[in-house]
């Protein structure tokens, strides 16, 4: 029996995640589509994948680029969630009317983003009815700090220049069972302890930082 298709959707919805906008410039033409099938791959080298729809129109824009940029939305940024998930002149042709600055692929970052992640594309994967991209890191940033994988001519001013369009008051935007979603601050843990006795690290061969890092690749 096969699986229904709709029935995957809702199960796979019950996966609560962020909301990320794509972006890239294809030889000036700026592209974006709205995303939440993204995640980080590796740490050393710094690896981050998106999936993207076979019928996408932004498809080829972010083949031809080489690179592309993920743009973690702030809680307020639903309209542009959904102006980069809908099919219109405002997103093709205005680009959602989205302002922006780049970092170091030219991808754009979109101003009051809470993140973003600048990556050059280094394989592609077929996934069924989506385009895998692979990327490794070429900067990253947020409203407190933005780090470059190279040396980069006027380097501490550009991303102090990128730092200053950041958003860090907001809280993420979230996506859940096919609906936007918003965080509340009532309840905050940390994902693992960090009381850790320095017996049970050698045991366990790490320290406590250590497997609290791992948890996250």
């Amino acid at each position: 029996m096969a699986i229904d298709k709709d029935f995957f959707r809702q199960v796979m919805g019950r996966f609560a995640t962020g909301v990320t906008v794509v972006t890239a410039n294809n030889k000036g033409i700026l592209t974006g589509l709205t995303v939440n099938a993204f995640c980080s791959v590796s740490l050393y080298p710094p690896l981050i994948l998106v999936c993207v729809d076979l019928t996408s129109a932004t498809l080829p824009h972010i083949r031809e680029s080489g690179a592309f940029a993920v743009n973690i939305l702030t809680n307020d940024q639903e309209g542009l969630s959904r102006c980069f998930a809908t099919p219109s002149a405002e997103r093709y042709e205005r680009f959602c009317s989205a302002d922006y600055h780049t970092a170091v692929t030219g991808s754009p970052i979109l101003d009051g983003a809470l993140a973003f992640i600048d990556a050059r594309i280094v394989a592609e994967y077929p996934g069924g009815d989506h385009s895998i991209f692979l990327a490794q890191v070429e900067a990253l940033g947020s409203s407190e700090q933005v780090s470059f994988a190279h040396d980069l001519d006027h380097q501490q001013q550009i991303g102090t220049y990128i730092r200053s369009y950041l958003e860090s008051e907001k809280e993420p935007l979230a996506y859940y069972q096919g609906q936007y979603r918003h965080l509340t601050e009532e309840y905050r843990t940390p994902s693992l302890t960090t009381t850790v006795t320095s017996a049970t690290s050698a045991a366990n061969g790490t320290s406590a930082a250590a497997a609290h890092d791992e948890s996250h690749t």
